[in-house]
């Protein structure tokens, strides 16, 4: 029979008719010859009541968990003893019950889902998947996907569909390579990202491009990664990095809107790369609480702490009181990104006890100044390189941040842009300059002449990442347009004109062709999605995800091939990996 409507569309209107519902059995209890039946569907869960001289008592009595059934019978309120409001007030009185399919006992208890071991989830994600949790988030995550199409089909914004096959080219992260049967020891490449094709697509005048993209990246794994993914991708022609920020604003103020019902103030607060390392040793800044770096660097420069008086620089953050074990856990967070140790002080009146604090008595004044540190308070100091100061102080802060739980006393939602990332990095293990975000980066206009000098490492780009509540949900530039200023880049970070050609060729020779100005941006669409459900990691939001070893725990990948799908490909294994990816 047909389905009256979901069980979460019911009403109080439905009351006294008679209704048919499909859907599994979430539980069924026996009391004393009535049995009571919760049936689900994705929509909502509602109790059925089979009497026993009900006609459909035989068929109920043979029901059990996860069971599919179809019940007919007549929708009505509750007792009034029983209610308590909302849906829950109304149940349903069989007059019919119809086993669609039988059920083996689940591996786990579908409501205790949260409380199982992730691997099992994963391994039975088709169970994992009719929880309501995963329901909600897979919902949500199509409703975000709805309101990207559209507010970008309404701008004037056209979707194109890149190659999922193509060339293999640096992009930060190893690729995944296919072998090519018809073309025996060549390789395509998985897309890392759409970003030469929505390019090309640009010179091609095709104006505004938008893609929900599907990405591949070969690299470690964590909470917010997977080796398969889904990137929201978007190009403009003739635009200034203004332009783009704008309708990105827009854009997410209107995902926010539809999926949370939450409006976002606009426009977003900017921060510059320097300002957001300076300020709190991270590029992407969780800003929903405080504890700003204060810069002490003068004030120990040629004191009696040797160790702070010649340092390059010397950062501190003044938290709240803490344990000795406490800051022991947080020395141990700062050498695990690179510093040498983790310095402290507790203010004890006008003055300071323990850590350093024989070396600080003279400066204890300016210090409580500077630093505005409560009495009982800590300050918690990092020295020596910049960027390894900042980095390791920076890992301190948002450990501080889970151990007194700081973000929770914030607003829910803090969106910020990064800007004015540098163009260049040094690479030390290799001994070269190499790029921040990607080659096709624009630099700011007013530093097109360093490059090539020893000076190029204070080139600006005209980068800018989106972050989240402490995540970079989103990141892009203004791309070079310029064939000649693309040939100075590939030459600052060591190409020569043979190697740019044989990785290029393709898009330098397009770039010739008349390219206009043009930008763009590409968010972490499973990040996101994250984030708008309050989920701990991406997988939460993904219908079948990878697990943190990158193996699919239901289908078995990645695992052996047969031998003549090797040899038809022209690929040997040189090497019996030793570990298991999938245990």
């Amino acid at each position: 029979m047909k389905r009256t409507a979901y069980i979460g569309e019911l009403t109080p209107a439905h009351a006294g008719q008679t209704v048919t519902l499909q859907g599994w059995v979430n539980r069924r209890r026996d009391l004393g010859g009535l049995i009571f039946i919760e049936l689900r569907d994705r929509s909502g869960l509602v109790q059925v009541q089979v009497e026993p001289d009900s006609p459909a008592f035989a068929e109920a009595d043979l029901l059990r968990a996860e069971y599919v059934a179809e019940i007919e019978g007549t929708y009505q309120a509750r007792p009034e003893a029983q209610r308590k409001g909302g849906a829950a007030d109304y149940e349903v009185i069989a007059s019919r019950v119809q086993v669609l399919n039988t059920a083996k006992t689940p591996p786990f208890e579908l409501d205790k889902g949260a409380e199982v071991a992730e691997d099992i989830r994963l391994k039975y994600r088709y169970l994992d998947l009719r929880r309501p949790e995963m329901q909600r988030n897979l919902f949500l995550r199509s409703k975000a996907m709805t309101a990207v199409t559209e507010f970008l089909d309404a701008e004037g914004f056209i979707g194109v569909e890149t190659p999922m096959l193509t060339k293999s080219t640096p992009e930060g992260a190893r690729d995944f390579l296919v072998p090519s049967r018809l073309n025996p020891g060549e390789f395509y490449a998985l897309p890392q990202s759409p970003q030469l094709f929505k390019q090309l697509l640009m010179i091609s005048g095709f104006d505004r491009y938008y893609q929900l993209a599907r990405c591949f990246r070969d690299e470690d794994l964590r909470a917010d990664r997977q080796p398969d993914f889904t990137q929201l991708d978007m190009e403009m022609s003739f635009v200034t990095q203004d332009d783009v920020l704008e309708v990105q604003e827009r854009l997410l103020a209107h995902v926010f809107r539809r999926t949370l019902g939450v409006e976002l103030p606009t426009p977003f607060p900017r921060m510059s790369y320097r300002d957001a390392m300076d300020g709190y040793g991270s590029d992407k800044p969780d800003l929903r609480f405080g504890l700003k770096f204060t810069d002490v660097t003068e004030l120990f420069r040629g004191g009696e702490f040797k160790a702070f008086a010649g340092a390059q620089t010397v950062k501190v953050i003044a938290a709240p009181e803490l344990t000795r074990k406490q800051i022991d856990e947080l020395e141990r967070v700062a050498k695990q990104n690179g510093a040498g140790g983790l310095a402290w002080l507790k203010r004890d009146g006008d003055g300071f006890t323990g850590g350093i604090s024989k070396f600080v008595g003279g400066i204890a004044p300016q210090l409580i100044e500077q630093t505005g540190v409560q009495p009982g308070g800590t300050l918690l100091f990092a020295a020596g390189d910049w960027k390894k100061a900042v980095n390791a102080l920076g890992a301190v802060r948002l450990a501080l941040r889970d151990v007194l739980d700081l973000a929770s006393g914030g607003p829910r939602f803090h969106i910020s842009w990064v800007v004015d990332f540098p163009q260049l990095e040094y690479d030390e293990d290799n001994a070269r300059w190499t790029y921040m975000h990607h080659p096709f980066t624009a630099p700011h206009p007013d530093d097109l002449p360093l490059f090539g000098t020893e000076r190029q490492g204070e080139i600006r780009a005209q980068a800018y990442d989106l972050v989240l509540n402490g995540f970079e949900i989103g990141g892009g530039s203004i791309r070079i347009h310029d064939p000649q200023v693309q040939t100075q880049m590939f030459g600052a970070i060591g190409f020569t004109p043979e190697q740019a050609h044989e990785q290029f060729g393709f898009f330098m020779d397009a770039l010739t062709s008349g390219t206009p100005p043009h930008g763009g941006i590409a968010w972490g669409f499973d990040r996101l999605v994250m984030l708008l459900a309050g989920a701990s990691n991406i997988r939460e939001v993904i219908a079948f995800p990878k697990n943190n070893r990158g193996a699919d725990l239901m289908a078995l990948a990645p695992s052996p091939v047969d031998a003549g799908q090797l040899a038809e490909l022209g690929v040997a294994v040189v090497e019996e990996l030793t570990a298991d990816p999938i245990g």
